[in-house]
This record gives structure tokens, sequence and C-alpha cells, in this order.
């Protein structure tokens, strides 16, 4: 096929924001151009969502092997091999990767260029010296790996998200700098597999944008694994003492040394060097494009989709807007954004699921249902019974905001997702039928507990008091 003089959609990044936009304006008959610099499939396939969950899933297998004994399983030893775990990591990705590959994207209707591209002017883009023309775009850069401005960082090899993969060997000592979703999970995993690791966390605790307790229990789990932690204590310096060695210096004066550094801090914006500025794209101070409901820039050309947007950095958040920016950029639809109920999960063990207000930080009108898992007897049988589910309820019976902690917490995360979103009460859920048992007889039960105190309250047990005399009168007549 001839390329068009004038492409109906350019997208400029190939990750899952990008590739979906591409694909849903080419469903809608468009013709899409899709520029990536490096390999589709972005972030998550390669060095995100799929090896963390291949590198969990080998360490799960080490500590269920380990804690067999509780339910009466001996297993004589556990054996680790980090290049072997690292191997099955490279597997699940190359078995994935044929999924958003240029060959796939081409099956379905879209044209894949690979180089650098820049924007230079309204509706024409830089690729790697050859000017390429567009009526619409849609920028999906995604983010990088945030590095924080400590002394002595820039001096020294480190790893963060995007490289611990390829790592050679397994480090004897890792530290890594930053306690939230990546840190911890990656902590946890490669303690599974035998590395001595310490999770420095400069906040309070780890996961501090969870609940407190849901924290407390990743915490507990960590330290059961033989993770240190060291939280509420910022890193002033780092300092040298080989080509990958040596320590962070904390502000209470103490030091935490380590064979390997990783950096798990956060991700930045990629919104440098494609010439955002030059075409009238705002950026915020952060260097996130600033965007409206639609997801349209302030060029009216141009929108933008990912985590470059700002909105929470979730692959199923960018997959949800490069369908919203395809679809509204080629066909004119005025699409937005829905951000009330965008589901998050730590994939440690236990997990944390949460959507919603925070259940640690509920204002006021919002009562809180909690049921622990010691009353869920999947839990009981499986003796995983150290989590619990938590239902934030406002004064209408609506659940606004749920946090899961336990094994295949994110799996219960769906139909909370759906409550919080359609805006149900406790009584919709508590009328369900559940299938018995599952993990979900959690959040079930706390939907029943919280109708049971309903109705034990004042109003409705004084109408409950007297429905039920009435009914007691009427059979008592008829029987005489």
């Amino acid at each position: 096929m001839s390329r068009p003089d004038r492409w109906d959609l350019l997208v400029l990044g190939g990750g899952t924001a990008g590739i979906v936009a591409a694909k849903s304006a080419a469903g809608l008959g468009a013709r899409v151009l899709l520029v990536e610099r490096d390999r589709p499939g972005g972030d998550c396939l390669w060095t995100g969502c799929v090896p963390s969950k291949a590198l969990l899933a080998a360490g799960q297998a080490a500590a269920s092997a380990r804690r067999a004994g509780r339910l009466g399983v001996q297993v004589d030893g556990v054996h680790t091999d980090l290049g072997r775990t690292l191997d099955h990591v490279r597997t699940s990705i190359d078995r994935i990767a044929p999924i958003d590959s240029p060959e796939a994207l081409a099956r379905a209707g879209v044209t894949v260029r690979s180089g650098h591209g820049r924007f230079r002017g309204d509706g024409t883009l830089d690729l790697d010296g050859e000017t390429v023309h567009f009526t619409q775009a849609v920028v999906t850069t995604g983010a990088a790996p945030a590095v924080p401005p400590i002394p002595g960082l820039a001096d020294r090899e480190f790893l963060t998200s995007d490289d611990v993969w390829h790592l050679d060997e397994a480090p004897r000592r890792l530290t890594i700098l930053g306690g939230g979703s990546i840190g911890c999970e990656l902590g946890q995993g490669l303690a599974r597999l035998g590395v001595e690791v310490t999770v420095v966390e400069g906040a309070a605790r780890i996961l501090p944008r969870e609940d407190a307790d849901a924290a407390a229990a990743v915490r507990q789990a960590l330290e059961a694994d033989g993770v240190s932690v060291r939280t509420g204590q910022s890193v002033t310096s780092v300092d040298v003492s080989g080509a990958r060695s040596g320590a962070l210096r904390l502000d209470d004066g103490s030091s935490v040394e380590f064979d390997r550094l990783l950096v798990a801090v956060g991700r930045r914006p990629r919104t440098d060097g494609i010439g955002l500025e030059e075409v009238g794209v705002e950026l915020d101070e952060h260097g996130f494009v600033v965007v409206d409901s639609r997801l349209r820039t302030t060029n009216p050309r141009i929108w933008a989709a990912g985590d470059l947007t700002g909105h929470p950095q979730f692959t199923h958040v960018a997959s949800v807007h490069g369908s919203l920016a395809g679809s509204n950029a080629v066909l004119g639809v005025r699409r937005t954004v829905e951000t009330s109920a965008v589901p998050r999960v730590t994939y440690t063990d236990p997990e944390v699921g949460a959507v919603g207000i925070d259940t640690g930080r509920a204002p006021r009108g919002v009562r809180i249902v909690t049921v622990n898992h010691e009353h869920v007897d999947r839990a009981v049988v499986e003796g995983r019974t150290e989590g619990f589910s938590r239902l934030a309820v406002d004064r209408r019976g609506r659940i606004v905001g749920a946090t899961v902690v336990g094994p295949r917490a994110g799996e219960s995360l769906g139909e909370l997702t759906v409550a919080v979103r359609q805006g149900l009460r406790t009584r919709d859920l508590a009328g369900i039928i559940h299938p018995y048992p599952t993990w979900n007889d959690g959040l079930w039960n706390a939907s029943v507990a919280d109708v049971r105190g309903l109705l034990a309250g004042p109003v409705v047990g004084t109408a409950v008091g007297l429905l039920r005399r009435a009914r007691r009168r009427w059979l008592g007549h008829r029987a005489s």
C-alpha cells in the first residue's frame, strides 16, 4: 500500500496507549501511522507488568514451598536460581510480544515506522529527517524511571525497573531506594529468590498512597521474607566504594551498604526532545502534558494519552486513554475520561487492591466496614488469614471506596470497581449470590455486615420492629 500524503492520525509512541489508539483509529477506517523509536509494546511488556509478574510468580513458588509445612506438606529444601528465573521472565516476554509486534499492528491496519519523531510545525513531524504530514496526532511516549538529585548518585552505576531484568548475576546485597509499589514488588520477589534486600523509603511508611493498615500488612510480609525496611529517613548522599557497590547515607547519621542499588522513586514523563513546546502543547511544572477531559492538548490537532498526561500511571488507564483519544481524534466525538473509579493493585504477597477513596482517610459522613480474613473461610483453609476486606460507604449506602488485602486481591477488585463506578449500594452486593468459598466472601460479608448494621439502627430498627409485630398479630388473628 502506498503511503498517503497526509495521515489521518499520527501516533507518536508504541506503548499500550499508542497501540490501542492506533488500532482504535484504524478500526474506524482511518489511515494511521505509528512511530516508535525502539520496539512496540512499551514499558508494560518489556520492563514493567509482564517481567515483574513473571519474577513474582517465581518468588511465590519458592515461598509456597517454604510454608508448605503449615499445611502438613513436607518439602525438603528449596533451591532458587535467579539466572533461570530471569530466563523464565524473558521467555514470558517473548510469548506475549507477538501481540504487539509490527506485523500484528499491520494486520490491524496500522503502518509502523521506526525512528525518532519531533513535531516541527502545524500538522508536521520530523521523522529522522523526513517530513510526515498528519491531520491529527496522539502523543503516547509514556514515562521513564525518575532519578532523584541525591549527591553522589549520578557518579555510580545503579539499576532501575528498566534494566534490573538484565542482571548477569544475583547481587548479595541489594538496596532499593523507594518503598512504593515497584520497590515493594521487586524487593519481595528478589528476597524470596535469595537476595539480601533493604528497602529505604523517605515517607513515614511504605506504600504511602494506600490504606495504612494495608501498608502495615505488606511491611510485615516483606520482613517475614527477610527484607529490611527503613522508613521515615531521607537519603543525604551516596558513597561510592566500587563500580557498583557503595552505601546510602541517611539523615539520622546511619548508612545502608549495598552491592547493587535499585532506584524506584517514581516515574517522569517522556516529553523532552519531541518538540511539544514548538507546536503549542503546554506542559505542567513536572513536564506532564496538560490535557482536558477529552485528552486534547492546548494544540487542537494534538491529543495525549497514557503516563505522560499526569493521570494514574497504570497500563489499564493507558489502554482506556488510547481508545478514547483515538476515537475522539478521528471522529470528533466528545468522550471524556472517567477517573472516579480507577483500580490499582500492588502485586506483593499479600496483594493490595484498592479503588475509589482512600479507606484509611475517609471524609466525614463516610463509614468504614471491615471484615478481617480470619472470618473468611477460604482464607482459613489456605492458612492465609492476615488480610482484610474494607469498604467505604457514604450516607446513602453507596460504596465509594474499597481496599482488599490478601491473595488474589486484584481479582476481587473488578466487582468493587463496578460498584464504585455505578454507585451501587452495599445492599446491592449483599443481595447477589456469590460462589462459596472464595476470596470474594470478604467483600460480600462486609456488605452483609453493613446492611445488618443499618437494619439495627434506630430508624430502620423501629420500622422493622413495627412490621414484625404487625405480622405477628396478623398471623395470630388468622390462627384464631
